[in-house]
């Protein structure tokens, strides 16, 4: 399923465009992007006589095969960062700074014979136009009701509450099995680990 963000904080418009280009996100990158939400898209490592210019269309992809999961707008780099441990590629250097405005992180979308010629590639503005036409329009957004619940052994209810959020923190959506259903309909409860439904019931595994 692909979503859309609600606003785009650089303040670009697609009348703005310079170009558009191909960047491909780095390998354990995609897990990073798919089970936490992220406004932007920040990397490093980059060669910088190929580099976007703020207002530039992007289309992110990933590679075994190439597949689209999300388009974007490049923005401003906002300077030095520091070390990133989701990001392999991550130092202390100006990043490219992709604002996202579409994604399909869920259920990526063919690519066709794209060829990519490293981490950044320039793209046609016509087949970045078709690949962002394989998004189709927005879909609807609800409210969706999410929670997470830990049995955790503790001497009052504050220290409860400390020890979960170390957990989540430890954890985190790689190992931790979040509970999400329809606001209103809770009956249609499912689990996710790993950002993909995940059966939790011993049983139906017999």
């Amino acid at each position: 399923m692909t979503t859309d963000t609600a606003h785009r904080p650089d303040g670009t418009s697609r009348a703005a465009s310079t170009g558009a280009w191909a960047v491909l996100l780095p390998a354990g990158r995609y897990d990073a992007e798919r089970l936490v939400h992220h406004d932007t898209l920040e990397l490093t490592g980059l060669d910088e006589t190929v580099r976007p210019r703020p207002g530039d269309d992007v289309a992110v992809l990933i590679d075994e095969p190439v597949r689209v999961v999300a388009l974007g707008r490049v923005a401003a780099a906002t300077g030095l960062r520091a070390d990133d441990p989701e990001d392999p590629q991550s130092d202390r250097e100006a990043a490219l700074v992709v604002t996202y405005t579409r994604r399909a992180f869920d259920e990526p979308l063919p690519a066709g014979q794209l060829a990519l010629d490293g981490p950044v590639t320039p793209l046609d503005p016509a087949i970045h136009r078709a690949l962002a036409e394989r998004f189709g329009p927005p879909p609807p957004r609800r409210t969706w009701l999410v929670s997470l619940d830990l049995p955790i052994e503790a001497d009052s209810p504050a220290e409860a509450v400390r020890l979960f959020w170390s957990y989540v923190q430890e954890l985190g959506p790689r190992e931790l099995p979040a509970f999400v259903s329809p606001a209103g309909d809770e009956l249609a409860m499912q689990a996710f680990v790993l950002g993909a439904e995940a059966n939790q019931d011993p049983e139906e595994d017999d």
